[in-house]
């Protein structure tokens, strides 16, 4: 599979793979404060799958997220993003992504968060494969507001960078 670097690797081999979830994380970058302050987080991923098909477009993602484990580390932020002010985790427990395709280095899919399904893409920056495993790397921007995510406007970032680092072993 080719990468955004041109760096070139084998693609895995065809089937189901379960994505490890201590051998991945979903990360991202945003802003707060009017935009001042940068904020770095993390969620844990829950479980997922990857079946790789041939041909490729017709592989398929499926990922859950646990909301709870939004963390920034501080305390009270991560607290009041979970509350129901923002997540809602105790009424949204997971986060989904999921896709029925991969478009070269382009994975089209849905994410569901607090219950609202929006199309999003996630871009492949690197991938590798080894022997009944492969790891993928990929972004995407996510707009908050778009999944009714809307308080503290002007002082919570609108926008997440998102970076998914997944490790993919065969069950």
């Amino acid at each position: 599979m080719e990468t955004h670097q041109d760096r070139t690797t084998a693609a895995p081999g065809l089937g189901r793979y379960t994505i490890d979830p201590g051998g991945s994380a979903v990360t991202f970058r945003t802003r707060h404060v009017f935009g001042l302050l940068p904020v770095r987080g993390s969620f844990a991923i829950r479980s997922g799958t990857v079946d790789i098909a041939e041909p490729l477009d017709g592989s398929s993602v499926g990922v859950e997220i646990d909301t709870a484990s939004f963390s920034t580390g501080s305390r009270q932020r991560d607290t009041v993003v979970r509350s129901p002010r923002f997540l809602d985790a105790d009424r949204h427990p997971l986060i989904t992504f999921t896709a029925d395709r991969v478009d070269g280095t382009t994975v089209p899919g849905t994410l569901t968060v607090c219950g609202i399904a929006r199309p999003l893409s996630l871009s492949i920056e690197e991938s590798a494969s080894s022997a009944g495993a492969f790891t993928a790397v990929a972004t995407a921007r996510v707009d908050r507001t778009a999944f009714g995510v809307t308080a503290s406007r002007g002082m919570a970032g609108r926008h997440l960078d998102v970076t998914v680092r997944v490790r993919c072993i065969r069950p």
